[in-house]
């Protein structure tokens, strides 16, 4: 390793102490105590005398004799698997959709054009508008006596009755997209609207003279180009998809169709009263979390180092 890269390293160490130290101070102390927990049988009266039951909390396996028995604990209970599938299914979905508006917008905002930066302003509104405000306003939306998207659906003969959205088992999960979608697109639109920034204009003006079709400059030039920002973009939104709770929460509490893991954990901890068995729900969500994000690391740079090359 050459001098250039052993200073690099140090320094970068030196501007990532003071994040690390705090990081360390507020989440690592914390996160310790929801791994012990999970090993334990605490509950909310009990925690100071909690006592060790290794993986009990996880799986177990209960002998009735004569050869017959069941598994008990998370790995075996069928509503901790539903919030599984909820939680992978809102993540794949509202991830995509949002990538795929995201770079609508995003390319339309990268032109010039009359009042662009008034419309950069307001496409960030939703995103800006706390997750818990937006939820609510969208709750209410929805209602289906007095909300507005029944009367505008009505009016354009789109449905023939008012829809439940966040009451019917049906529609209920559709109605979580599509207040995370039209929130979270924003963002999503900001970080590719970033990588966009960084094309160089020479680039077109030469597709431009050669008369290459717009479609195909964004297909063989614009996309492979902004690449690394996307894939950003869709791993962070996707972390925080998995962790999704506060728009489950208001929109669609206590309903089996839209519970994720992080709702399941919160029931768990504090509803039911069973905090070892939450404190365990909690520990497979950060270790789903940190395999996706070490996976992510560890790809990319294997990525860098074969351009390198």
């Amino acid at each position: 390793m050459s001098t250039l890269s052993r200073q690099r390293i140090r320094s970068a160490w030196v501007f990532l102490a003071p994040m690390l130290v705090v990081l360390a101070s507020v989440a690592a102390y914390p996160l310790y105590r929801t791994i012990w927990f999970s090993f334990t049988d605490a509950s909310l009266d009990l925690i100071d005398d909690a006592r060790w039951v290794g993986f009990r909390n996880y799986l177990e396996y209960v002998d009735y004799g004569n050869g017959q028995g069941e598994y008990f604990g998370l790995l075996a209970d069928a509503r901790w698997w539903r919030s599984v599938w909820n939680t992978i299914w809102f993540a794949t979905i509202s991830v995509a959709f949002e990538t795929f508006f995201g770079l609508i917008i995003a390319l339309v905002l990268n032109e010039q054009f009359r009042g662009r930066g008034l419309v950069r302003a307001a496409v960030l509104i939703p995103w800006a508008i706390p997750t818990i405000v937006s939820a609510k306003m969208w709750a209410w939306m929805m209602h289906d006596q007095f909300g507005i998207l029944n009367d505008i659906l009505l009016r354009l003969y789109l449905i023939s009755e008012p829809v439940a959205w966040t009451a019917s088992a049906d529609t209920a999960m559709i109605a979580v997209l599509i207040v995370d979608i039209w929130k979270t697109t924003p963002f999503m639109a900001l970080l590719i609207l970033a990588g966009l920034q960084m094309v160089p204009n020479d680039v077109y003006e030469a597709a431009r003279l050669d008369g290459i079709h717009p479609f195909r400059v964004f297909r063989k030039v614009t996309l492979p180009l902004i690449m690394p920002a996307v894939l950003v973009a869709v791993v962070f939104r996707a972390l925080d998809a998995l962790r999704v709770f506060d728009i489950v929460y208001v929109l669609t509490p206590n309903t089996d169709a839209t519970r994720t893991m992080s709702v399941y954990a919160r029931e768990n901890l504090f509803d039911y009263d069973q905090f070892a068995y939450g404190s365990a729900a909690s520990t497979l969500l950060f270790l789903v979390i940190a395999l996706i994000t070490i996976s992510f690391i560890r790809l990319s740079r294997m990525d860098l180092e074969g351009k390198e090359e």
